[in-house]
């Protein structure tokens, strides 16, 4: 497989509109493809690709943009451009970027497309893997999703200490 290609479509429209692309596009294929194959095995197939294109744009971002936890909050930016979450930071340290979203045009996106199933497999899926792609080491926890009905996406990452005495790999230690 060959690395992937630059990407500059999320600075140029953002990743909303992109999503939204995505969806009217594939949402109708998905349900062709669920008539003839089964929904289950299709979505399965579908959610699969999603995650090795998000560990895949993790990847890419990192060798852009470095993989430590400021320069993965500088990122953000492509979420956020055009109003597209609305987020509170809790925490900001060196290892640690905590924020609840209050907002998620992504969930009402794929709600008023009628496709509110599918959201969670086109979107939501993509940020464990964009964050292991980005840095291996880094961790996400999320336990809350507007997609799924809560009150709002409480997103809690945490990137490893490089100050602290590397572990028996040679590695800087993790949280």
């Amino acid at each position: 497989m060959t690395e992937p290609p630059q990407d500059d479509l999320n600075r140029k429209i953002g990743v909303l509109t992109r999503r939204e692309t995505e969806a009217r596009i594939l949402a109708p294929m998905i349900e062709a493809l669920a008539e003839e194959f089964g929904r289950e095995r299709v979505v399965s197939v579908v959610s699969e690709t999603v995650i090795r294109l998000a560990r895949e744009q993790g990847e890419a971002l990192s060798g852009e943009f470095g993989d430590t936890l400021e320069s993965f909050a500088e990122t953000l930016q492509f979420w956020m451009k055009d109003g597209a979450m609305e987020i509170e930071v809790l925490r900001r340290t060196d290892t640690r970027l905590d924020f609840d979203v209050k907002r998620c045009r992504y969930a009402e996106l794929y709600k008023a497309l009628g496709i509110q199933d599918l959201g969670a497999t086109l979107s939501c899926n993509r940020d464990y893997s964009l964050i292991e792609g980005f840095n291996p080491r880094a961790q996400l926890q999320r336990d809350k999703t507007i997609m799924s009905g809560d009150g709002c996406c409480t997103f809690r990452y945490r990137f490893p200490d490089a100050s602290g005495p590397p572990d028996e790999d040679g590695k800087p230690p993790s949280n």
